[in-house]
């Protein structure tokens, strides 16, 4: 679902700098890097995700008759470049690694060739795409890596940050392991499995806790899940649930039970016996309330019975921390004296935030095994052959480096718009999305779980070749003198 077509999704200053260029005839081809500088979380990886989303806007960003008229309304720009942005449309190229797919801090995750003002324009519009879905992928991820990857239904729409933000974040969410969603509509619009089971009102209307359970049976008997903490989860709930789940299951069905609230981990163990003494040990538990990766690590840890896991507000809005840390850099320029592309560096008080120059691929390292020992940024050109020994170099600190011998290389940046169209042809939603929460799946896999660890992870390496860390060094001696 694209609600957004209007190139007027972007930050005024990036139309105020577009037709700075445009007086001054500043239009060469340049290329820019989005990228990120921390995993959210304390985490030890993210995954990417919104960049199928991205392609999609940028296909069709136009500035219609009325934006034109909105912007000449501000009386700062001229008419000329009006008329200029009348024919604006992406003709530049895009690469992108796959949706999906196992991330970490320094790495070019969007590349974009185009001339400045075309690839200036997109700023916004591409962090606001991958940034929060790739957020929300990652927080997914963690919850889902947490639960030892039991089934996690979303539902976090009511509080999701409005009707983008939930639709966003349940397209997010389901890259990121989700097994389903609340979110109708986002069911409808991308193929995700919608579920659901009842809510408190349900109970609360019908006379009694054991006719509510009851009607709901007789109407869902193939899904019936009893929300049993209405009133009194050990005293009532279970019980209630016991009659009426009986009633189905002498008739060939299951029933389960939801607790959302009180004391999970006791509770879902008392639950438990009072299931199984009844004979429905094959009866399923579900939780809620509250959920963040760091609860469900210690239920699980505790041997807590639980089956499935529904999440809502900590997931759907990155809970602790609400941003991804992405960032849009200009990596390399057309220079009108030598008629080539030259690389570009942003140079900081802060060494964290020194970029790194020139037009970068990404490369995955692998053992003999599959497992993954680095990733490994390479100037545009440079080859890493498999079986051959190399010495790679920390993005930020000079001395710290390592020596590599890969039995597998894996390019991750792959070329998806040519010219402003998709290389290759556009998936069905519900199609790129299966395929994309199969990346991340297969991927996370591939590397080791100290990488993964919730708390405390093992910082996995992300490197430079030899060429790029000289390319840098004497980027920064030449403009620091």
């Amino acid at each position: 679902m694209n609600i957004i077509s209007s190139a007027l999704f972007t930050d005024f200053y990036e139309l105020t700098m577009a037709q700075g260029y445009w007086k001054e005839n500043m239009n060469q081809e340049v290329v820019f890097d989005m990228f990120f500088r921390r995993n959210p979380f304390n985490g030890g990886f993210s995954i990417l995700a919104g960049n199928e989303t991205l392609m999609d806007i940028i296909v069709n960003f136009r500035f219609s008759e009325d934006d034109i008229k909105y912007l000449a309304e501000q009386k700062i720009f001229e008419q000329g470049f009006l008329d200029y942005l009348k024919d604006f449309h992406f003709t530049g190229d895009l690469y992108t690694m796959d949706e999906g797919t196992v991330i970490f801090p320094q790495e070019p995750l969007v590349r974009i060739h185009a001339n400045l003002i075309e690839a200036q324009i997109l700023e916004a519009l591409v962090l606001n795409q991958v940034n929060f879905q790739s957020l929300i992928a990652t927080k997914t991820a963690r919850i889902w890596l947490a639960s030892k990857k039991a089934p996690i239904m979303e539902f976090g729409l009511r509080r999701a940050q409005g009707p983008d933000g939930g639709m966003s974040a349940t397209r997010a969410s389901y890259i990121g392991g989700a097994a389903g969603t609340s979110n109708t509509l986002a069911g409808k619009e991308y193929g995700i499995p919608v579920m659901g089971t009842m809510a408190h009102s349900w109970i609360m209307s019908h006379s009694s806790e054991l006719e509510a359970f009851r009607e709901y049976a007789k109407i869902y008997p193939n899904n019936s899940v009893f929300l049993i903490d209405t009133y009194d989860t050990l005293h009532s709930g279970i019980k209630n649930a016991i009659i009426a789940g009986g009633e189905l299951v002498e008739k060939g069905y299951n029933f389960g039970v939801r607790l959302d609230s009180g004391d999970i981990s006791y509770l879902t163990r008392e639950v438990r016996k009072e299931l199984d003494r009844a004979g429905y040990p094959q009866a399923k538990i579900s939780v809620s309330n509250e959920l963040t990766e760091e609860i469900i690590t210690t239920l699980v840890a505790s041997g807590a019975p639980i089956n499935s896991w529904g999440v809502g507000t900590h997931m759907v809005t990155g809970g602790n921390e609400a941003s991804f840390t992405g960032v849009y850099k200009l990596a390399a320029r057309h220079d009108k004296a030598t008629n080539q592309m030259v690389p570009a560096m942003k140079f900081s008080d802060n060494p964290a935030k020194t970029t790194n120059p020139g037009i970068k691929n990404v490369f995955r390292l692998y053992d003999e095994n599959g497992m993954a020992l680095a990733d490994i940024l390479a100037l545009e050109g440079e080859t890493i052959e498999e079986g051959k020994e190399y010495r790679y170099h920390h993005p930020m600190v000079d001395y710290r480096q390592f020596t590599c011998k890969a039995a597998k290389i894996e390019p991750l940046l792959k070329k998806r718009l040519e010219k402003g169209q998709r290389v290759t042809e556009r998936l069905p939603d519900s199609e790129q999305l299966k395929i994309s929460r199969t990346t991340m799946q297969n991927q996370l896999e591939s590397f080791d779980e100290s990488y993964k660890r919730i708390l405390n992870p093992h910082i996995y390496k992300v490197s430079l070749t030899e060429k790029l860390m000289e390319l840098k060094k004497d980027f920064i001696e030449k403009n620091l003198k």
